[in-house]
C-alpha cells in the first residue's frame, strides 16, 4: 500500500488519480500510523516551504517521514516534496527543512516566475544512481524555486530555464522531482510505473 502524505495543501488528488489509473492501491493520509505502516511513500506538495514545514510539525508527520526514509522504504517527493528534503529555502527564512540532504532551495532570478508549463528533463549521473528511472523527455512544471544539492552525485536530471537547475534527485530509496509526473501525460505515467517497480 502506498501512503500519499496530506499535510493540508491542495492539489494532491491528481497523484491519487494517476495511481488509480495504474491500478495501484494508495491512500491519502495525514495519519502517522498509516504512513509508518505503508510499503511506499509519496510526498506531493504545493504552497510555501514555511507553511509545509509548520503543518508537518503540527500533524506530527516529520518523525514518520524520516523513519520511513531511514527504513529504506521507496520514497517519492514531488515539487515541494523535493524541496522539503533539504535544509532550508529562500522562500521561508529561519525555517528548517527535513535536512535529509545538505543543500538549499533558491528562487529563480530570471525568466517568468513561476515557471509554468512543459520543459525538458535531461538525465545526469546515470551510473551513480542505484535505481535510475529517468529518461529524456517533457514534463510539467509549476515552480518558482529549485534545489541546489551539495552532493552533486544525487542529481538525477537537470532542466534548462535561463540556466540549468536540478529537476530531480535520486539516492538509494529516495526519488524526488521538481516537476509533476502525475501531470506529465504518458511520459509521467511511465516514470511512475518505473518507480513503482523500485
Amino acid at each position: 500500500m502506498i501512503a500519499i502524505i496530506d499535510y493540508g495543501s491542495g492539489n494532491i488528488q491528481s497523484i491519487k488519480n494517476a495511481l488509480d489509473y495504474l491500478k495501484v492501491e494508495s491512500t491519502i493520509t495525514s495519519d502517522p500510523k498509516i504512513i509508518e505502516s505503508a510499503d511506499k511513500i509519496i510526498f506531493p506538495g504545493v504552497g510555501s516551504f514555511g507553511y509545509m514545514m509548520d503543518q508537518l510539525n503540527k500533524k506530527q508527520l516529520i518523525k514518520p517521514i524520516k523513519q520511513s526514509i531511514a527504513a529504506q522504504k521507496p520514497f517519492l517527493g514531488i515539487c515541494l516534496g523535493l524541496q522539503a528534503l533539504f535544509e532550508e529555502s529562500e522562500e521561508s527564512t529561519n525555517v528548517k527543512g527535513l535536512a535529509i540532504f545538505k543543500g538549499k532551495v533558491k528562487k529563480f532570478t530570471k525568466g517568468k516566475i513561476p515557471q509554468i508549463g512543459w520543459n525538458t528533463i535531461t538525465p545526469q549521473n546515470t551510473n551513480n544512481n542505484n535505481n535510475n528511472i529517468f529518461s529524456k523527455g517533457y514534463t510539467y512544471f509549476v515552480n518558482s524555486y529549485y534545489v541546489i544539492p551539495e552532493d552533486k552525485s544525487i542529481i538525477a536530471t537537470k532542466t534548462n530555464y535561463f540556466g540549468n537547475f536540478t529537476s530531480a534527485i535520486q539516492y538509494k530509496n529516495i526519488t524526488a522531482t521538481q516537476f509533476h509526473p502525475e501531470k506529465s501525460g504518458e511520459f509521467g505515467l511511465k516514470l511512475l510505473r518505473s518507480w513503482l517497480k523500485c
